[in-house]
């Protein structure tokens, strides 16, 4: 789904050093489908030039509340037509200004004339991010139904380390979909695994396979968009998506721990991750020299089918499996739909361009218990994810079926 596509988004920019990441941020709103106009204010010119925007967004960066005679109401028509209102990145003064109501340039008056969805994303120097009169201004932001998208730590432009750095655009873009996407999941938890589970022969040494856990991910971004609260157990190298609690794991014993820790809790499970099937029987506390003869023949164990044991587990949860084959695609999907007392299957010929491992992609098809089948195109991994919690909608014991309009706009107004 692309929540943006088609949404009139106004970005204000303010005068910071991290002006300069808006251009690339208005981009990939570009990219998502949105038109975006930009309001800048004065200082935000001495860092980067409007004509930057103008070039991206294919209309004119607003500066000035009377630009050459134009409209006295200028704030108010811009109100009027937006989804969707960021200030990114956002300083110490324009939080001050939102704060008290003050509006003496355009920037801050249309922001006090918008009823649509309304984020902040700050960037500063560390010390001033931490004083009390900042955070002060940012928590009654948040008391008004700001959604805050909180700035990330790292090295600063001021030669300092610390939070003060603009929140990454892969962060603040997936803050914008949940503020536009429907809230369909909201209260409902959703638990995800993802990645390949290492199984260890020695010190240096594992047996694994090829899953890279972006399609693990790209579910959890996606729950995670339409409201949930989303916990991620991955076996993945990859950086967590936004605002999703990580539990880090390696084998497939401590997978199967951390999902029975979690599972009662969940409302939905999506069990994406490519868990070992075997394991070496004794692991060895050395690295295993080649020796003489080249050869090593390995004794292997089966470990715990962590899917077959939540079929049989489960009560109330959705549970939702994934069956990547290399052949007889839909029969070995239906039967594993089956065995495992699934109530949605995902298959996927890992074989096909485009649907392989470490791809950014996927071709996908949904098998259901009552028979029916979907085939999804190529599509993107987080688009395809988000069919896949469309499809979960379907099924006649999800539980957030009451809330499927989704709430009102300003309930979609959740701290990012």
């Amino acid at each position: 789904m692309r929540f943006l596509e088609g949404k009139t988004i106004l970005l204000g920019v303010c005068g910071g050093i991290a002006a300069y990441k808006a251009a690339d941020l208005c981009r990939q709103l570009v990219q998502e489908g949105a038109a975006v106009q930009v309001l800048m204010t004065a200082e935000a010119e001495e860092f980067i030039a409007p004509l930057t925007f103008s070039t991206l967004t294919g209309r004119p960066a607003l500066k000035e509340m009377f630009n050459g005679g134009g409209s006295p109401l200028t704030h108010i028509d811009l109100a009027n037509k937006a989804d969707l209102f960021l200030i990114a990145p956002a300083t110490a003064n324009i939080l001050a200004k939102l704060a008290l109501g003050l509006a003496d340039d355009l920037l801050s008056t249309t922001a006090l004339a918008v009823t649509c969805p309304a984020l902040v994303a700050p960037a500063m120097n560390v010390n001033m991010y931490a004083n009390a009169a900042v955070q002060e201004n940012l928590a009654v932001l948040r008391r008004r139904g700001w959604s805050i998208i909180e700035p990330e730590e790292g090295f600063l432009a001021c030669g300092t380390t610390g939070k003060g750095r603009l929140a990454g655009l892969e962060r603040i873009v997936a803050a914008c979909r949940r503020s536009l996407a429907p809230q369909d999941y909201r209260e409902l938890f959703v638990l995800v695994t993802a990645g390949g589970t290492r199984e260890p022969l020695d010190p240096v040494r594992y047996i694994g396979n090829y899953s890279s856990g972006k399609m693990g991910y790209a579910l959890a971004q996606a729950a995670w968009e339409r409201g949930a609260r989303v916990t991620l157990i991955s076996a993945s190298s990859l950086p967590p998506p936004s605002e999703v609690e990580m539990v880090r794991v390696e084998t497939a014993e401590e997978m199967w721990n951390a999902v029975v820790k979690n599972f009662d809790k969940a409302d939905v499970v999506l069990k994406a991750a490519a868990v070992a099937d075997f394991r070496p029987a004794s692991r060895s506390a050395q690295k295993i020299k080649k020796g003489d003869n080249h050869k090593l023949i390995l004794e292997l164990e089966p470990t715990v089918d962590i899917l077959a044991s939540l079929g049989r587990r489960k009560e109330r949860q959705i549970l939702v499996g994934f069956a990547a084959e290399t052949e007889e695609l839909l029969a070995n999907a239906r039967q594993k739909l089956e065995d495992k007392r699934l109530d949605l299957i995902v298959a996927n010929d890992v074989t096909r361009p485009g649907a392989g491992f470490g791809s950014d992609t996927n071709i996908c098809t949904l098998l259901f218990p009552d028979g029916r089948k979907e085939e999804l195109p190529r599509l993107t991994k987080l688009e395809a994810a988000h069919r896949i919690l469309d499809a979960v909608k379907t099924l006649p014991h999800f539980p957030g079926r009451e809330r499927e309009k989704g709430p009102e706009r300003e309930e979609c107004r959740n701290d990012a």
